[in-house]
């Protein structure tokens, strides 16, 4: 099943790139494609980033363990719409004008949590290989990629400081950001119960 699935999710994961390009060639992306461009390779960084993270709490809770295989896959694909969501900045918006970005970073601080966001992704996707896994080791692999927690923080953060009103959709990303983290730390903590227990036996 998983040899057609993979091919399968990547191709769904490719669908709102070719909407929004079919879009742009269609004049179909309003009085400011500029923004319109943005803000949908903005949703779908988030989108990806809190669906890879909801990849482990599935597998466990569903027992679909083959679930793990999509993972990193769709990292990558957080990782390429941030890629997109920072070119539009860059190319589209400032016109690869290093002091304007700058000065943006410094005075705008949805640009910095965004910028920070972004940064956190780029060690994610340079260790996403077998080989990184073998070179790093499984838990120091493990340590590193729990930097996708922060990133996609920063991610919601730089939305809610975007959008300053209207904070209904980031609010929905940071109420599921939330559940996740929430899951995380009740796995540790349930994870740590054992040995503590074995602590307590062996000191009695």
């Amino acid at each position: 099943m998983l040899r057609y699935l993979k091919p399968a999710v990547f191709l769904a994961s490719l669908s709102p790139l070719a909407w929004l390009v079919w879009r742009a060639f269609h004049a179909g992306l309003g009085a400011n494609p500029i923004e319109k461009i943005t803000h949908s390779t903005g949703d779908c960084t988030l989108t990806f980033l809190l669906i890879t993270l909801s990849i482990t709490p599935l597998r466990k809770l569903t027992r679909q363990y083959w679930l793990i295989n999509l993972r990193r896959m769709l990292g990558l694909f957080a990782f390429f719409y941030g890629t997109l969501h920072l070119m539009t900045y860059v190319w589209l918006d400032k016109f690869f004008d290093v002091h304007a970005m700058l000065a943006d970073i410094a005075k705008r601080r949805f640009i910095t949590a965004g910028m920070t966001a972004f940064a956190l992704m780029i060690p994610l996707a340079l260790t996403s290989t077998k080989w990184s896994i073998r070179k790093l080791g499984g838990k120091r692999w493990q340590v590193l990629h729990r930097l996708i927690y922060f990133s996609a923080a920063a991610g919601v953060i730089h939305y809610i400081w975007l959008v300053k009103a209207d904070l209904k959709t980031p609010l929905e990303y940071a109420s599921v950001l939330g559940v996740l983290m929430l899951y995380r730390v009740i796995a540790w903590i349930r994870s740590r119960r054992p040995a503590v227990a074995n602590v307590s036996m062996s000191q009695g």
